[in-house]
């Protein structure tokens, strides 16, 4: 599937991961309605087939954030609903059916940031700068930045960030949390992708705890989160697929782990 703003490809033997890649290069990948629409159709319509999903930026970046040309003069209400509208999109990113590794590189700027925080696993190049510089410009983030970049970075950082205009380098950005990964530049998506297909070999129900479950535990008190945690542990080890690989194991037929 492939549309004006969104390239859309499955690979692997099963076709268990999917491409999808932000397709306004011109644009340096800013973020349109249409491309957030687009966005949605592609998570929405992932084939049963797929265990994780790559998102990529065509061209030299990643997404440089919200196409300003788009900036309607909108009322209060009518702006409120249409962040909400940008906030059930990302939600299909972060609590959707499948892990999301995102291949940064170049700019990865206000909403392109707040995309990229969706996401489960982060691999920036050398290349890749961050900044979130609505505060110049007089705005807000709208894309459920202010709930997921702190969680990243913390409240601090980001708001020296918003106040300042800071932009942070790939390395800094490794350090503080923006990602979880540095490679050489042009090497983003190869390490993304080659992420994927090992997520993808993990058990579904393990990964959608880890997708659900988790930030929600993080979330809760010690004492509901030991609950919700034994809750899930529970019904993860009840699949059976889970007996199997643990049988597996158990049997010596399974890889151990190693220091990488």
């Amino acid at each position: 599937m492939t549309s004006s703003h969104i390239h859309f490809e499955l690979r692997g033997e099963h076709r268990e991961i999917a491409i999808i890649r932000l397709a306004r290069g011109a644009k340096r990948n800013a973020l349109s309605d249409a491309l957030m629409a687009e966005l949605a159709r592609a998570i929405d319509s992932l084939p049963d087939t797929v265990r994780a999903a790559v998102l990529d930026g065509e061209g030299e970046h990643f997404c440089a954030g919200l196409d300003l040309s788009e900036l309607k003069d909108r009322d209060a209400g009518q702006g409120l609903h249409h962040s909400r509208s940008w906030h059930s999109i990302l939600e299909r990113v972060q609590y959707g059916p499948v892990p999301f590794v995102a291949a940064l590189h170049g700019a990865v700027v206000g909403g392109g940031l707040e995309l990229a925080s969706a996401c489960h696993i982060r691999v920036a190049d050398e290349s890749t700068f961050y900044a979130l510089p609505e505060g110049s410009r007089g705005i807000f983030v709208g894309g459920g930045g202010s709930v997921r970049i702190p969680k990243l970075i913390g409240v601090a950082r980001m708001a020296d960030m918003m106040l300042t205009g800071r932009v942070y380098n790939a390395a800094d950005g490794e350090r503080i949390g923006l990602a979880q990964y540095l490679v050489p530049t042009g090497q983003a998506f190869d390490k993304a992708f080659e992420l994927a297909v090992r997520v993808a070999q993990n058990a579904p129900l393990t990964n959608y705890a880890l997708m659900h479950a988790l930030p929600r535990i993080a979330e809760q008190s010690a004492d509901h989160g030991f609950l919700t945690e034994s809750m899930m542990a529970a019904i993860a080890q009840s699949a059976p697929e889970a007996k199997q690989r643990v049988n597996a194991f158990l049997q010596g037929k399974a890889a151990k782990v190693k220091k990488s």
